[in-house]
């Protein structure tokens, strides 16, 4: 009987049961995030907003983080795919609900739920409408823009009266229905078709790197050093793109005559 070749004695045979712990790292990068925003939502409940704003920002920042993982590692699934958009719906839906109803509807408790349940119903709406629109477009070119606020951007925006309360507390405490009514506009901007930037198709040529990575130092910066001034003023700059967005939308639009 023949000896074996030492290369065929040397490689370990994988079996099919046996999956790289690598593979894994997305969806458990995945599943911090809903952690996270289980923990933001304990912490909202408890008064202690700041840490539940901090878990909120935590999770958006996993939540970049996995994709980009799953396409390095080509570990891309079905699963992580059901297992992100849930997680999703968690982070930017229903933990900024919650803790802007702990934070500012004490006293309107009642009206200020419909506000909440009608933002959360508007985020899992907006991410059915974007797992559909993936799913029919899986092959084609990646879009430039989105139809409508993606639901991180509509996280940050919707917790905008908290910001602007704790970086100027000399202007007192919002009126409650004005809270409520503008995280229904937040809702609406979020399943409505007003084209909104996609990060993905921003381009930047290779002698201006060097001043993003400055930009981007500073704003770590500020972020640690003013966090509700640098959340509020992020906020108000992502509404002007909103309102140039929906300028340049009308001047495009046919001319009815």
């Amino acid at each position: 009987m023949g000896e074996q070749p030492d290369s065929e004695l040397s490689t370990p045979v994988r079996s099919r049961r046996e999956l790289p712990i690598v593979q894994l790292l997305p969806n458990l990068v995945t599943v911090a995030a809903i952690c996270a925003g289980l923990t933001a939502i304990r912490f909202a409940a408890g008064g202690n907003f700041t840490v539940a704003v901090q878990l909120v920002l935590v999770a958006a920042v996993l939540d970049g983080l996995d994709g980009s993982l799953a396409r390095l590692l080509k570990s891309a699934s079905a699963l992580g795919a059901e297992l992100d958009s849930l997680a999703d719906f968690l982070n930017f839906g229903i933990a900024p609900a919650l803790l802007m109803y702990f934070w500012a509807f004490q006293d309107m408790r009642n009206l200020g739920w419909i506000a909440v349940v009608i933002y959360a119903l508007c985020c899992v709406m907006r991410l059915a409408r974007f797992n559909v629109g993936t799913k029919a477009e899986a092959t084609a070119k990646p879009a430039r823009h989105f139809e409508g606020v993606p639901s991180p951007a509509g996280a940050l925006l919707v917790m905008l009266p908290l910001f602007i309360n704790r970086a100027f507390p000399a202007l007192g405490d919002f009126p409650d229905l004005l809270i409520g009514l503008y995280m229904l506009v937040v809702g609406l901007l979020m399943i409505g078709r007003l084209p909104t930037l996609s990060l993905k198709s921003l381009t930047i040529k290779r002698e201006n790197v060097r001043y993003l990575y400055v930009g981007f130092v500073c704003f770590l910066a500020a972020l640690i050093s003013y966090p509700w001034t640098t959340l509020m003023t992020l906020d108000l700059l992502y509404l002007g793109s909103l309102l140039w967005a929906w300028r340049q939308t009308r001047k495009a639009a046919p001319v009815q005559g």
